[in-house]
């Protein structure tokens, strides 16, 4: 009888450790492969830039030709920027991307000297009252857009191990440089692009885990202090411009100009557009239509079959972005792809809702499409990053059990 018993509970054990190992091999491993960049991604961005050459060659060829220049100077200096920026593109998609955290001071730190250099030298350019840029060496770069970057950095190497906003290091590494660049920023003055830095920043904070309690608390101070600068520290201009978005027909030749005649090229394309290079706006009916309004003149070309062209293309970069960041292996890489999706998505809202009326005016360009040399040499470098994001991923392996 205690040979039987034994030899029962020795059967017993059997099956116990057959069945764990039964469900084990059921179980999906995971594993971490490196893969080719995401050719997807690539490609939305590839057809984005195309479009850029297009619609700048044919919103700014009339002011060229009116100035006695060369219809196609603005497309010349965009495809050399293009050029600068593709270079980024592929050192950064072959550069490791957990390398970067070791450049963050040096990075944030350069972008902090040329921000000072922008705001208190005589280095600094003035355009349409606002003084955003830095002549160097005949060349006009923009350090806000470089900003956006360096946030995205500092936030993705503090945020990596967890979310606490109260730790001593986090302040002195991360957050007390980005309230400076965020206070040059403000100054110049450029409060879209303060808008975006910070919008980046809660994503970020709430894609590492940070509490909804501590988000919503600070979403109400923040509302607070808008409306308390809303009639304290907001400029006359400023105000003036929320004014104009309710009633532009109120100043019709003056502040409400460039909406009315961005909803008017909207209505003058209809359906189908007007077709390439027959709009009537870009003949000094709309100011800046290379540049902010430049979604207004693809409406009138092309029509609803443009903008929903572009809007799509848009939104299949946000979906790649955010497809890479949920298969990136760490949480360094997985925040990195969602603060630069979200920052090139969101800009790309804020210019498409500008032109559309949605939002006030603002100045801030459209990704890979607006004229401006710094915004695409950014976003191209930027899109390098998430290319190497995406060639690390997780990988699930399910094994079949032997029978």
């Amino acid at each position: 009888m205690k040979k039987e018993e034994g030899y029962s509970k020795n059967m017993s054990y059997q099956r116990l450790e057959s069945r764990d190992n039964s469900y084990q091999q059921k179980q999906p491993i995971q594993s971490i492969i490196v893969s080719a960049p995401d050719k997807a991604l690539l490609i939305t961005v590839a057809f984005l830039v195309i479009i850029g050459f297009m619609a700048i060659f044919s919103a700014s060829a009339p002011k060229c030709i009116e100035e006695g220049g060369n219809p196609a100077q603005f497309l010349i200096k965009q495809i050399i920027c293009f050029v600068v920026g593709f270079l980024g593109l592929k050192f950064f998609t072959n550069y490791d991307y957990k390398k970067l955290s070791d450049w963050n001071l040096i990075f944030a730190g350069s972008i902090l000297l040329l921000l000072l250099l922008v705001d208190f030298t005589p280095l600094g350019v003035t355009v349409n009252g606002a003084k955003r840029w830095i002549n160097i060496l005949g060349f006009q770069l923009q350090p806000s857009e470089f900003a956006k970057p360096a946030v995205v950095l500092l936030l993705a190497t503090v945020f990596k191990k967890d979310a606490n906003l109260f730790d001593q290091q986090k302040w002195v590494t991360a957050f007390i440089p980005i309230l400076i660049m965020l206070g040059f920023i403000f100054v110049q003055p450029n409060l879209s692009m303060v808008i975006l830095l910070l919008s980046t920043s809660v994503v970020m904070f709430l894609a590492a885990g940070g509490s909804l309690k501590l988000f919503f608390s600070c979403l109400t101070l923040m509302l607070t202090t808008v409306i308390i600068a809303a009639t304290t520290i907001i400029k006359p201009y400023q105000m003036q411009r929320i004014r104009t978005w309710k009633h532009p027909e109120l100043d019709p030749q003056g502040a409400g100009y460039n909406i009315i005649q961005s909803l008017i090229a909207f209505a003058s394309g209809g359906f189908s557009g007007v077709g390439y290079g027959g709009s009537i706006q870009k003949l000094s009916y709309l100011p800046e239509c290379h540049t902010d309004f430049i979604f207004a003149i693809i409406a009138e070309e092309l029509g609803w079959v443009g903008c929903v062209l572009v809007i799509g293309l848009f939104w299949t970069l946000i979906h790649r972005g955010f497809l890479i960041a949920a298969r990136c292996p760490d949480m360094f890489g997985k925040l990195l792809a969602v603060g630069i999706t979200f920052s090139i998505g969101f800009q790309a809202f804020l210019n498409i809702s500008v032109a559309s009326s949605f939002f006030p005016t603002t100045g801030v360009p459209l990704p890979f499409i607006s004229y401006g040399g710094s915004s695409l040499i950014v976003s191209l470098c930027m899109i390098g990053i998430l290319l190497n994001i995406s060639k690390k991923r997780i990988k699930k392996i399910r094994n079949v059990e032997n029978v």
